[in-house]
């Protein structure tokens, strides 16, 4: 790859970096606390992209060229497909790739984050309706054996996917960046939103299902739904 693509490429991708902290997409592929890194990387990328073009152009400036009494045809012509490599690039600038969603789904296995050994669950806050992150829900319902869910009525947050018969709420959870998601999901029954497609996000309330939760099925426990609204894609859609 000659160096002049090299350059380029930096300065795409630095920009593309800095495109992505800056109007949130990158909450896409890492979690928040890398927003630093993210915009960092892309100012670096970016800074050495530029200074490496400026430099080119001072010792081209500078270099007695014998260009004019060659002929066109001497003239060594770089492969054409190293600009293909700017491709990806500029796809992020067009088209950001969307968030992991359902296709995820039924293609990883889905579980219950195990607690510490030594943490405790503590009893619900009071409340009518206790709005839960998806991952505590399905935590408490796979692993605690005081069954603090129990007669609870909660509110989920997550969107729809299909498996069968089945409609269930779902959330991807990340440790680091997507690379390393796995889903979280509950069986939504009662009042379940059929009509609604796969990735459809939901704000769903309801009571779980004792005992529904185990190893057999992943850990996706059962949620009798009361009430349920369609709500706009969280800017970050990840739980951790």
């Amino acid at each position: 790859m000659r160096r002049e693509t090299q350059n380029i490429l930096l300065v795409l991708l630095g920009g593309a970096l800095l495109k992505l902290g800056i109007n949130g997409d990158y909450l896409r592929y890492v979690k928040p606390a890398q927003q630093p890194w993210v915009l960092a990387g892309g100012a670096v990328m970016l800074a050495l992209g530029v200074i490496a073009i400026v430099r080119d152009v001072a010792t081209a400036r500078t270099r007695i060229s014998s260009a004019s009494n060659e002929s066109a045809g001497d003239h060594h012509h770089p492969a054409r497909s190293a600009w293909l490599l700017v491709l990806p690039v500029l796809a992020v600038y067009l088209i950001a790739p969307p968030a992991l969603g359902s296709d995820s789904v039924t293609r990883t296995e889905s579980r219950a984050p195990a607690p510490q050994l030594s943490a405790a669950f503590p009893p619900l806050p009071p409340g009518n309706v206790v709005p839960l992150s998806m991952t505590e829900f399905v935590t408490r319902a796979g692993w605690d054996g005081t069954g603090s869910l129990n007669g609870r009525t909660v509110s989920l947050t997550g969107f729809v996917t299909h498996n069968g018969n089945s409609v269930l709420l779902a959330r991807m959870v990340i440790t680091c960046c997507a690379a390393d998601a796995f889903p979280v999901t509950v069986r939504l029954d009662g009042a379940e939103p059929a009509g609604y497609p796969d990735d459809t996000w939901l704000r769903v309330t309801g009571q779980v299902v004792p005992g529904t939760a185990t190893r057999a099925n992943r850990y996706t426990p059962d949620l009798t739904v009361t009430a349920f609204q369609r709500v706009p894609a969280p800017q970050d859609p990840y739980e951790e």
